[in-house]
């Protein structure tokens, strides 16, 4: 019997990946049905539900469940769900009951769907969706909108959704190209569990990854190793906002760490194929509900987690964790609640008093005497060819980092936020 956290919502792995006979046949009924075209987000989503990473869902959400996820941050039977996993589009002649191919921008055809419900979202619904999955604690409604059309992805991308959403469950025909592009990383929970039950891991945390790793990400990881039977190293290898650094680059530099700075046995390197939403405090505990389902027992926590610009403050992503429901002898439907609970790291840095990584909690000194990490900081001082700071990331993190800068033919501008910067830091 394994000793890992059990899979969210009690009911195993679901996995909607056929395979087999199965998938051949669902592969031609697929090549003759009316063909949806859909966002490389739901791509993503698509094959999460595939592989089992975003279990119990077998499928894309009906209104009831988008409504509840969005006010409560749970499905509408009660299972813990922190945000909406939707396939929009704009098309007006499909309808409840007819069976589409799902198409990425690729021309890959990755589901087909049985629509068991299409319901429209206004435009108010979808601003309601955004002040409640994406707003935070932050800014009021008012100066939210002010800024958040320009200069949130996430909010962007759900006002640019089509008109309709299609719900009902659906046969995942394939897993993309990731298998091919990060072999050996790109991993499914079945597979990471396996992993670590071959390694006899059962109290296991999680470090999502979506800038390069530096020291702080370095130290994170290495706490996590002392506490736990293992760390696994999870990076988001799908879409990022323009300006991040690509997947390939970032799984390298992991690597590179892991051979010189890590030991070993007690790591793993993985991705998963999500875009990032940029939810902030929400995205923190999609990002705890689906690393459960790999097997994980604690997500780590730090600064800023999956935020983007200044719309969350520093520690939010934590405190939402404490207005939750977790898994327990007490809680009378153990199966729909959170059993993956956040491992909560204080704002972490080099320190050079302390003469080693610090964070908060430990070291006594002040601002001038540490060097302030974050991948927003560096990825600018990369992206203008500036100086980076001596203790900021070990030297062949760097030198992959500023090969790919050199070899760019366009560069986009990194926009600096407070947390980055250290502004907040007393």
């Amino acid at each position: 019997m394994s000793k890992l956290v059990p899979p969210h919502g009690g009911k195993g792995l679901v996995c909607c990946l056929l395979e087999g006979a199965e998938l051949e046949s669902e592969v031609k009924k697929a090549a003759g049905l009316k063909q949806i075209a859909i966002s490389d987000r739901t791509k993503g989503d698509c094959i999460m539900l595939g592989i089992g990473g975003f279990s119990p869902l077998n499928g894309f959400m009906p209104k009831a469940d988008w409504k509840s996820v969005c006010e409560k941050m749970m499905l509408a039977d009660g299972t813990f769900w922190p945000v909406p996993v939707v396939c929009d589009t704009d098309d007006e002649d499909c309808k409840v009951g007819d069976e589409v191919a799902l198409v990425g921008q690729d021309g890959v055809i990755y589901a087909t769907l049985k629509i068991e419900e299409k319901y429209a979202l206004s435009d108010e619904e979808k601003k309601w969706e955004c002040e409640s999955v994406f707003k935070g604690n932050g800014a009021d409604s008012q100066k939210f909108w002010e800024v958040a059309l320009e200069d949130h992805p996430g909010v962007q991308m759900v006002m640019k959704q089509g008109k309709y959403n299609l719900a009902g469950a659906v046969k995942v025909l394939s897993e993309g190209d990731y298998r091919d592009k990060f072999p050996g990383v790109y991993k499914t929970p079945a597979e990471i569990r396996a992993e670590m039950e071959a390694r006899n891991w059962s109290k296991v945390a999680a470090l999502q990854l979506r800038n390069p790793m530096h020291r702080s990400h370095e130290y994170l990881a290495k706490i996590a190793a002392e506490v736990c039977d293992g760390v696994v190293i999870h990076s988001l290898i799908g879409n990022l906002k323009p300006g991040d650094i690509p997947a390939d680059v970032r799984i390298e530099c992991i690597q590179a760490l892991i051979d010189g700075y890590f030991v070993k046995e007690h790591v793993i390197n993985a991705g998963y194929p999500l875009d990032m939403r940029y939810a902030g405090p929400r995205e923190a505990l999609l990002h705890a509900t689906f690393r459960q389902n790999y097997g994980i027992s604690f997500m780590l926590i730090g600064r800023d987690h999956a935020g983007v610009g200044d719309f969350y403050t520093l520690m939010e992503a934590q405190e939402i964790f404490d207005k939750i429901p977790y898994a327990t002898e007490a809680c009378p439907t153990p199966g729909l609640a959170l059993i993956t609970q956040p491992m909560k790291i204080d704002w972490t840095f080099y320190c050079f008093k302390c003469d080693g990584m610090a964070s908060m909690r430990t070291c006594p000194h002040t601002k001038d005497d540490r060097v302030i990490l974050s991948g927003t900081k560096l990825r600018k001082a990369l992206s203008e060819g500036a100086e980076v700071p001596d203790h900021f990331g070990r030297t062949e993190v760097l030198d992959i980092l500023r090969a790919y800068y050199e070899g760019l033919t366009e560069k986009v501008e990194v926009k600096m936020q407070k947390a980055a910067s250290g502004q907040e830091m007393k």
